[in-house]
């Protein structure tokens, strides 16, 4: 099946006016008005292979550049990211590139954190003070009172910086936030996490199940593209959600869930499946352990059980179970990306890794597949790292998140409030991560920077995080640097470069220039001894016998295909400690942890709220997008889903409620956000509203973004922490809805 750019777009539902992305936004200011974007009509005068950074999937893209602009990016055919397409986000890079309100020389705070006072300053007197402010706090509470939070590929950089500091306290905002409990429930049952891009094999599935994913509207590239393949060779999907979702569009069966009961449905599948005998039992047999207790454990979880739990009536969840079963094992129950919603998501990943094993597609064609990745041997440094003798300041002083396979972001938050855990942070190295809308309870992330001796951001846009910082460096975006290589395991391995296009614009550096000189000004230059990242990549790639000219004109190499799966005759990989996948886990028992997945209830809202969601718009890279001119023309702001009943029948209001109106949302301890228009809809359940990540943004020098919508940030001051490998669930909290004004 042939897959145009227009089918690719339509598919993630972005309504795209003008032909704008679809053809190739360029990016050129012109007079008096900065919201305005003109195409001068231009491919450019040659090309440059890179990859993105507009969102973590890395997609392979080509930038045509023309007098010293980047005039068009359109996806690299070569990169199996991309395969030659890309999503909207992407396609729109250059409106970052050529945002006016970049960050454009680095600053200095002169006032509190918080009242985003700065003074610019060059690169020597910046660079002074952040060399002075790490370097008080190692004197008096040692290198580990330092830590990083990162997020994208340039972070690569400065995680280096950390171990040649010795600070073992490196946490990235995506684990404790999104993909953790996924890792965790994975890990415990096939003994491996999943990693990212998810090994997985859509494009060869024949009914693919989305249990609170929203493929299409969050646009990883390469899974939307296969699902638009899979979907043009017949296959079905069952979409649980609460929303009538992009993806629930296109359904077979579209199971509108009770928010927090995942975990119920999940197991009255499992009931249906073994009760009828409808799981590869000759597979589990040869691969797993634990059926029989499996078998007990779910014997009473009937779909008449799960009916007054979820919502969905028996004869769908009997019917839904057996259609998933009906194409094992090429049946893929996707294991979703954002995974943090209730503080019970380890085990809900764990009933929906175990439900894979019963339809017998880990290490199968069109379910679970083994990745391949290409080895590149690292730059030598001569000098070894410093170990400090304390380990990770991201636990209590209570205890520890037994599963974590990461360091946790939120965890570093803690620690740096006074005797939380086993030692106090004191300093915080920011790169590319917006914190005081990532992590959880923005009030708990606010007191935490004020009780900081030193607080630097590296970033490309002044975010809110940068208001509270000491000093804010501006890094050059992704089109105006070189990067590492980018080896993830996919199942075609591969390398990608990044490569500058265009210079840096302002007086902005790329990150690995900015690592160097931290390094250089607190004593570490030895561990940065190369020129540049050019330098630095082109050795690594030369030591793999890598062909450096060839790899920079293509950006990319495919390596050797291998098998990924049982049919191309690889045996179906398990890597726990008993060789098979337990469906009950005895590593859980021990820890005193629930063997098999339970249902618990959750905490309903007070009356009259509404349980708040979230998720992201195709055009949207939740908070890193939402100021750039180019994805605004299709999506300007966010809005707030109200069931259309509901919308008829709310206290305080003398009119039923209409799309377009603009409404307050004010959550159940009083934090409010808005004003935001409503968009009332019979696509929502009624006991919840929904919003996109990212907007309400409070910082003023974001001037297209400031102010517009509501902050779902804003409004979780409440979540409960996963004990299993300490993720923080943030569907806990609950809103009411306030009129705030009539559109015409």
């Amino acid at each position: 099946m042939s897959l145009t750019r227009r089918q690719f777009i339509q598919i993630g539902g972005a309504a795209v006016g003008g032909g704008v992305l679809a053809s190739g936004p360029t990016s050129k200011w012109w007079g008096l008005d900065a919201n305005r974007v003109e195409d001068p009509g231009t491919d450019g005068d040659h090309v440059v292979a890179t990859f993105c950074e507009l969102c973590f999937w890395g997609c392979g893209v080509l930038a045509h550049v023309k007098d010293g602009r980047v005039t068009k990016i359109v996806g690299n055919p070569e990169h199996p990211l991309s395969r030659g397409m890309l999503c909207p986000r992407g396609a729109g890079a250059t409106g970052l590139l050529y945002d006016p309100d970049r960050l454009k020389k680095p600053l200095v705070r002169r006032q509190k954190r918080g009242e985003d006072v700065f003074e610019e300053v060059s690169w020597d007197a910046a660079l002074n003070r952040v060399g002075d402010g790490l370097l008080d706090v190692k004197r008096k509470y040692g290198p580990e009172a330092v830590a990083l939070f990162t997020h994208g590929s340039g972070g690569s950089w400065f995680k280096h910086f950390m171990k040649a500091w010795g600070s073992p306290n490196v946490g990235a905002p995506s684990y404790a936030q999104c993909r953790g409990p996924r890792e965790a429930g994975y890990l415990l049952t096939y003994g491996t996490p999943l990693g990212s891009p998810e090994p997985i094999d859509i494009a060869n599935a024949r009914v693919i199940t989305l249990i609170g994913s929203h493929l299409g509207e969050n646009m990883h590239n390469t899974q939307v593209q296969e699902l638009a393949e899979a979907v043009g060779k017949g296959a079905q999907l069952v979409v649980v959600d609460p929303r009538f979702s992009v993806a629930a569009g296109k359904a077979r069966y579209w199971l509108p869930i009770k928010p927090g009961t995942d975990i119920a449905l999940l197991l009255a599948w499992m009931n249906v499946m073994l009760a009828e005998k409808r799981y590869d039992a000759e597979y589990l047999a040869s691969h797993a352990m634990g059926l029989d207790e499996l078998k007990a454990h779910v014997a009473d979880k009937t779909p008449e059980w799960a009916y007054p739990i979820t919502g969905i009536r028996p004869e769908l969840i009997r019917e839904s179970a057996r259609f998933i079963a009906s194409a094992r094992p090429a049946s893929l129950v996707h294991p979703g990306r954002h995974t943090t919603w209730y503080g019970d998501d380890t085990q809900r990943a764990r009933a929906m890794a175990i439900l894979a094993a019963l339809l017998g597609s880990w290490g199968r064609r069109g379910g679970y597949v083994s990745p391949g990745k290409m080895a590149l041997a690292p730059f030598s440094v001569a000098k070894p790292f410093p170990h400090g003798p304390k380990g990770v300041a991201d636990k209590p002083k209570s205890g520890g998140y037994p599963i974590a396979g990461e360091v946790i972001a939120s965890g570093l938050c803690d620690a740096s409030v006074p005797g939380h855990a086993l030692y106090d942070l004191k300093a915080w190295i920011i790169y590319g991560c917006n914190l005081i809308q990532a992590l959880p309870s923005r009030k708990q992330t606010i007191t935490a920077l004020q009780n900081l001796d030193f607080v630097v951001s590296i970033d490309v846009l002044p975010a809110e995080i940068c208001g509270y910082s000491d000093v804010v460096l501006p890094e050059a975006t992704y089109l105006e640097r070189d990067d590492d290589v980018a080896a993830p395991a996919y199942k075609q391995p591969f390398l990608a470069l990044r490569q500058e296009a265009v210079p840096p614009m302002y007086d902005s550096k790329p990150g690995w220039w900015i690592a160097k000189e931290m390094a250089a000004h607190v004593g570490l230059s030895a561990y940065f001894p190369w020129k540049d990242a050019r330098e630095y990549v082109d050795a690594r790639l030369r030591a793999g016998g890598h062909d450096v000219a060839q790899v920079r004109a293509k950006g990319v190499v495919l390596g050797k295909p291998v098998p990924t799966c049982e049919e191309e005759g690889l045996p179906v990989q398990v890597a726990t400690d008993s060789k098979k996948i337990e469906l009950k886990s005895e590593q859980l028992a021990k820890l005193g942890f629930d063997a098999l997945p339970q249902y618990y209830p959750q905490e309903e809202g007070p009356p009259g709220h509404f349980r708040l969601l979230t998720g992201r718009a195709p055009t949207h890279t939740f908070g890193r997008t939402v100021n750039n001119r180019l994805l605004a023309e299709p999506y300007p702001e966010n809005e707030v889903w109200v069931n259309a009943g509901v919308a008829r029948a709310l206290p305080g209001f003398d009119h039923p409620l209409r799309s377009g109106d603009r409404v307050w949302l004010v959550n159940q301890d009083g934090a409010r956000s808005g004003p935001v228009k409503a968009k009332v809809t019979e696509r929502i359940r009624g006991d919840c509203v929904y919003l996109v990540h990212g907007w309400g943004q409070t910082a003023k020098k974001l001037r297209y973004a400031h102010g517009r919508g509501a902050s779902d940030a804003e409004l979780v001051t409440r979540y409960k922490i996963d004990p299993i490998m300490g993720g923080t669930g943030m569907n806990v909290n609950f809103v009411r809805i306030e009129v705030a004004e009539r559109f015409a």
